[in-house]
């Protein structure tokens, strides 16, 4: 598989850990302000090392919740989230 696919967020299970005080993973960024956008490439292997490290991107740039925009790779992968406050 040499293309790389982009998979929506609204596919990822939402099955990581992470503290109450934690920035949330959502579909619906109604109500929040876009403060910026993030992105991974640190060598995820799998959906939810992806995930996890956007969430502690996410949350380090103090944002209370992030969407996921774009994902993809081969055997790595690599991600984008747009954070909200």
């Amino acid at each position: 598989m040499k293309n790389v696919k982009m998979i929506l967020a609204s596919v990822i299970p939402g099955s990581v850990s992470v503290s109450r005080f934690a920035a949330m993973e959502t579909t619906m960024s109604q109500g929040k302000t876009l403060i910026g956008r993030i992105s991974d490439s640190s060598g995820s292997t799998t959906l939810c090392e992806l995930n996890a490290n956007l969430a502690a991107k996410a949350q380090a740039a103090g944002a209370s919740s992030y969407r996921i925009v774009a994902m993809g790779g081969n055997n790595v992968l690599s991600g984008t989230a747009d954070i909200y406050k």
